[in-house]
C-alpha cells in the first residue's frame, strides 16, 4: 500500500490551480483523490469529473468541487490507476469495474497520468485478463462472439452475485493467449455486437507514476 500511496500522491502534484481534472477509480487513484482533497482544503481551486460513483462519493466527502460534461467538455488532466502497464504504456484497466466511465473521461483529457505500483508492470498483455463490458441482454451470445475472437471469458461476480457496473452492464474478464497488436484487438472487441467497451487503453497514457521500493519512478510515453 505504501508504494501505491507514494505514486498517487506524487501524481497529484501535477494538478495546478484552475485545472479541470478527471479523478480515477481504484486503490492507487484513491491516494491521489485524498491528496487532492487535502490541497482543496488548503485553497486549491479546481473542478473535477469522477470516473465512478465510488469516486464521486469520495470526492464529495473530501469537498472536491465537481462538474459535468456539459459545463466542461475538455479536461486538462486525468489521473487514474491501471491493472497492467507495458513498456510502451499500453494499459489494461477495469479491475474495479469502471472501465467505460474511465475511458470516456480519459478520452476528453489533454493528458492522462497513470498511477501504479511496480507489481502492475508487464512486458506484454498476452495471457492477462482484459475486462470487457457487455450488455446484459443476451450476454451469452456476446460471450460466444468473444470466444470466436480467441478469448476465454469469466463472468465477473461479487459476493456470489453477478457484478453490475455503474452503467448497469456485466463484465466478462477475458484472457487472450496472444495479444500481439493491442490496438487491433481493441478494435475487434469494440466492433463485436453486445460489447460496450473493453479495458484495453491503447495509446492513451502520457505518463506513468510507478511506486517502487526506491521511491516513485516516472515513465513517459515513447516519443514524448
Amino acid at each position: 500500500m505504501e508504494k501505491k500511496r507514494m505514486a498517487g500522491e506524487e501524481a497529484a502534484k501535477r494538478i495546478q490551480p484552475g485545472m479541470k481534472v478527471g479523478l480515477g477509480t481504484g486503490s492507487t487513484a484513491y491516494y491521489t483523490i485524498v491528496e487532492v482533497g487535502r490541497r482543496v482544503k488548503e485553497g486549491l481551486d479546481i473542478v473535477a469529473i469522477p470516473t465512478s460513483r465510488e469516486t464521486e462519493r469520495l470526492a464529495r466527502e473530501l469537498g472536491i468541487p465537481l462538474t459535468d460534461f456539459r459545463t466542461c467538455p475538455r479536461l486538462d488532466l486525468t489521473i487514474d490507476g491501471a491493472d497492467a502497464v507495458t513498456p510502451d504504456l499500453q494499459l489494461i484497466k477495469g479491475g474495479g469495474g469502471a472501465l467505460l466511465r474511465e475511458k470516456l473521461v480519459a478520452s476528453i483529457s489533454d493528458e492522462l497520468i497513470i498511477v501504479v505500483d511496480d507489481s502492475k508492470l508487464y512486458d506484454h498483455l498476452s495471457g492477462l485478463a482484459i475486462p470487457v463490458e457487455v450488455v446484459p441482454f443476451a450476454w451469452e451470445t456476446t460471450a460466444r462472439r468473444i470466444e470466436a475472437l480467441g478469448g476465454r471469458w469469466t463472468l465477473r461476480e461479487r459476493d456470489g452475485e453477478v457484478f453490475v457496473t455503474d452503467n448497469h452492464n456485466y463484465i466478462l474478464d477475458t484472457v487472450f493467449d496472444e495479444v500481439v497488436d493491442p490496438a487491433d484487438l481493441a478494435r475487434r472487441l469494440k466492433l463485436t455486437t453486445g460489447v460496450v467497451e473493453s479495458g484495453l487503453f491503447v495509446d492513451m497514457a502520457n505518463e506513468v507514476a510507478i511506486g517502487t521500493d526506491d521511491g516513485v519512478i516516472w515513465r513517459k510515453k515513447p516519443g514524448i
